[in-house]
């Protein structure tokens, strides 16, 4: 009997010793745990070596890093009827612990469905161009428009990103073919101002050519050397001066 009464005793020690040790817990670096005694808020604890009392207290541990929550593909009318399809991304972290779990059920999705709902608020007042063109200023506003209400769960909205927009296939092609129209516009452009400019600079060296004699000899012999040596090609040197005087008898002449 005694030895049974030992035993009892030891299998007892033993169960209470790992009851108490089971109450260690380690949390990282980037965690808190939140500690409910009896059901009710009691301490924030972490990171490190934490104690929770068995039984007693219930730990809810959180990641206090920023997280990422993705936005899932909205379907948005446009200020001038567009349809589009619209996801994106939310950078967000645990400001306040405590809210996070005693204010929010579920803090994930409380902040995911105030995207959502943000984003078809802020792209259904902007048309079409202003989407494409200003998507800093729709990701500040999305932002703007629902940071303040999770503020009250305890949570801090670091940005919000629109990843992809979608539109209609036909839109795309008619967007395609106005595209390609102005880059053909601005080429056609840029082309006659190379075309003007080269005109001048032409205008200007015949210029300075006709009162240089020796600049037009030297630019005919350039001309002639370019022409290179090739049984295709036959060259006849004919003098320059030749030419004037022949230009000046005939001026007698007549």
């Amino acid at each position: 009997m005694p030895f049974i009464i030992i035993i009892f005793f030891e299998v007892v020690l033993l169960a209470i010793i790992s009851t108490l040790v089971s109450g260690l817990r380690i949390t990282a670096q980037w965690e808190r745990a939140v500690i409910l005694r009896y059901g009710s808020f009691h301490s924030v604890k972490g990171p490190g070596i934490i104690y929770v009392i068995p039984i007693i207290d219930y730990a809810k541990f959180l990641d206090m890093r920023v997280l990422t929550l993705n936005i899932p593909k909205q379907s948005v009318i446009t200020k001038d009827n567009v349809p589009i399809e619209v996801d994106g991304v939310v950078f967000f972290k645990i400001e306040d612990a405590e809210k996070s779990i005693v204010k929010i059920q579920d803090y994930r999705f409380a902040i995911s469905q105030y995207a959502q709902n943000s984003l078809r608020d802020v792209l259904g007042g902007l048309s079409l161009d202003e989407v494409l063109a200003e998507r800093e200023r729709v990701q500040k506003e999305v932002y703007e428009h629902f940071k303040e209400k999770v503020k009250e769960w305890g949570m801090y909205v670091d940005s919000v990103r629109i990843l992809d927009i979608q539109m209609p296939e036909d839109l795309k092609r008619v967007m395609s073919r106005q595209a390609s129209a102005e880059r053909e516009k601005r080429a056609t452009i840029i082309k006659a101002e190379g075309d003007k400019l080269a005109s001048v600079n032409l205008s200007e060296a015949a210029k300075i050519m006709l009162e240089s004699k020796g600049a037009m000899e030297l630019r005919t012999l350039q001309t002639i050397d370019g022409l290179g040596a090739s049984p295709s090609n036959t060259i006849v040197l004919f003098p320059i001066e030749l030419m004037q005087h022949l230009k000046n008898s005939n001026q007698t002449q007549q």
